[in-house]
């Protein structure tokens, strides 16, 4: 792919990939224990067979690739250029890919985070990150100015799925909004007037049950991690995210990863998840 300064608002760019190959991000989370069931050893060999055999068997059959870079961060310089290469692949393969890697810091720091992941040429370059903007949302600021300019995306957390953001998450502000709802509604503020879609998404768990009390209409993505070995279905999906189901991006990881490394195994896995959400999509 290009890295010119000019592609395409990523909004607009996943929901393409959505309509075209089903709204399924597919994480490439090589942990040691995923590398044992492959039969490879949990070390930069297994690291690189390991997902170079992901983006090779899904490239083109699935919307996004969510590497989790901490696994690859593990083994120093020869993990991060095993994480390079798989960026440059999967882009080049045309499936875009959401760095996952939670950054959140404040001023130059953040904006040293944005050039990492969000400026065009740069080695792990990527379509979107994860973002944490509990040192408060106004610290992702040069994240948010350098997507804007590259045309990559942003998936700040908003309502996660592990027990433990609840006591962050859905604390209560002096106005009487919780901390989620404000993340949100900072969202929504940031895709306002972008068609089809905007480009700055919430990461919002699919293990939450209702969540109509939240109004995830934010006009951008909403990263739906639990759908699989969380336990959560795309046939939960409706209930959960309600009028804005069309929006959601349920990501399977484990699900779909431990049907490797057969290749045909993994497309089926996927292509099986990714009608499952079409299905619940087209019913709500």
């Amino acid at each position: 792919m290009s890295t010119s300064s000019t592609l395409e608002p990523f909004g607009a760019r996943l929901r393409r990939a959505m309509d075209e190959r089903g709204p399924l991000c597919v994480g490439i989370d090589p942990h040691a224990s995923l590398l044992a069931d492959w039969g490879l050893n949990d070390d930069v060999a297994g690291l690189e067979r390991f997902s170079r055999t992901v983006v090779e068997a899904l490239a083109g059959h699935v919307a996004v690739f969510k590497p989790q870079a901490a696994f690859f961060e593990r083994f120093g310089s020869r993990g991060i250029a095993v994480l390079e290469k798989t960026v440059a692949d999967a882009r080049a393969a045309g499936t875009l890919v959401l760095m996952d890697a939670k950054r959140g810091d404040i001023g130059s720091t953040m904006a040293a985070y944005a050039e990492t992941f969000l400026r065009p040429g740069s080695p792990l370059f990527s379509d979107a990150l994860t973002v944490s903007p509990y040192l408060g949302y106004g610290s992702l600021k040069p994240a948010v100015e350098l997507a804007r300019e590259s045309g990559a995306g942003l998936f700040v957390l908003a309502l996660t799925s592990n027990p433990e953001g609840a006591e962050v998450q859905r604390a209560v502000r002096e106005d009487g909004r919780t901390i989620g709802a404000t993340m949100l509604a900072h969202l929504a503020d940031e895709n306002a007037g972008a068609d089809p879609m905007g480009s700055f998404g919430a990461v919002v768990g699919a293990t939450l049950g209702d969540l109509s009390t939240f109004d995830l209409d934010i006009n951008g993505p909403l990263l739906a991690p639990g759908i699989g070995a969380q336990g959560a279905t795309a046939a939960d999906l409706p209930a959960v995210f309600g009028a804005a189901v069309r929006n959601v991006v349920p990501n399977v990881s484990r699900g779909v990863l431990r049907h490797g490394p057969d290749a045909g195994a993994l497309r089926e896995s996927a292509a099986l998840f990714a009608d499952q959400i079409r299905t619940a999509v087209a019913s709500a």
